[in-house]
């Protein structure tokens, strides 16, 4: 492709309607790339996202070494959303599925005609009930391996998305995985394989500054499973305290 045509798609977008907004990312991007944690990483995105993608509905979720959700924002729609996802469950969710398979952001009608999107299980059993029309995902890359995910989702008022939601939302999904990745911990490649991937999971919360309650917390364990797992790690590793069990695993 070359540089001219770049710039001429370039100039299109931004003389379109949802061009003119692709334009004000600049402050949302300033915000991320100057929070100090991926807790202020998440608020930046909750307080300023939906109202630039124009969304009903948007959440952020962070992932563990197995892919579970550790962290969570959802803003527009009760917590009963997420439970009534819950329930249906992850597998009839084509759109997630190929988020994941492929690792680009994806709209529904990029994966479904919309007579079949409105005919599945997703739209009849989840979205319908809450008069959510479109959905749009988008995957959190960091570390090399997939970290989290941000999605959208519009009602009956807006229109579906479309390519040029997917470009803004293409380029958010770069800056937010670059700044989440610098707080993430890269370990030693002739380390990494000697820990599971649990014990990968308790690192990267060490290396935040959680302590053994948080860590319990945020993976759904015990504090006694917690003490149990640095127990073994230190063993594994020769350390003796947690502050060297991190300089040890960083590269």
């Amino acid at each position: 492709m070359s540089l001219s045509y770049k710039i001429e798609t370039c100039n299109q977008i931004a003389k379109s309607p949802t061009g003119y907004k692709l334009m004000k990312f600049a402050p949302l991007i300033e915000k991320i790339a100057t929070a100090s944690n991926e807790a202020q990483v998440r608020s930046c995105f909750m307080e300023y996202a939906g109202g630039l993608i124009e969304a009903t509905a948007w959440g952020f979720d962070l992932l563990d070494n197995h892919f579970q959700v550790i962290e969570s924002d959802l803003w527009g729609l009760p917590e009963t959303f997420c439970d009534r996802y819950q329930a249906v469950g992850r597998s009839v969710d084509l759109l997630s599925q190929k988020m994941i398979e492929q690792q680009i952001p994806i709209h529904n009608l990029s994966v479904q005609s919309l007579k079949d999107w409105h005919n599945s299980k997703l739209y009849q059993e989840v979205f319908r009930i809450f008069e959510i029309e479109h959905g749009m995902v988008a995957p959190l890359i960091g570390v090399g391996r997939l970290i989290g995910g941000i999605y959208f989702m519009r009602g009956k008022n807006l229109p579906a998305f479309n390519d040029y939601d997917l470009i803004r939302l293409s380029s958010l999904c770069q800056h937010l995985s670059v700044r989440l990745a610098t707080f993430r911990l890269v370990i030693a490649p002739s380390l990494i394989n000697c820990l599971t991937l649990r014990e990968l999971d308790v690192a990267e919360l060490v290396a935040q500054g959680c302590s053994n309650r948080e860590i319990a917390l945020k993976l759904n364990i015990s504090r006694d499973a917690v003490k149990q797992i640095l127990k073994r790690m230190f063993q594994k590793l020769n350390v003796s305290a947690r502050a060297e069990m991190i300089a040890k695993l960083k590269i």
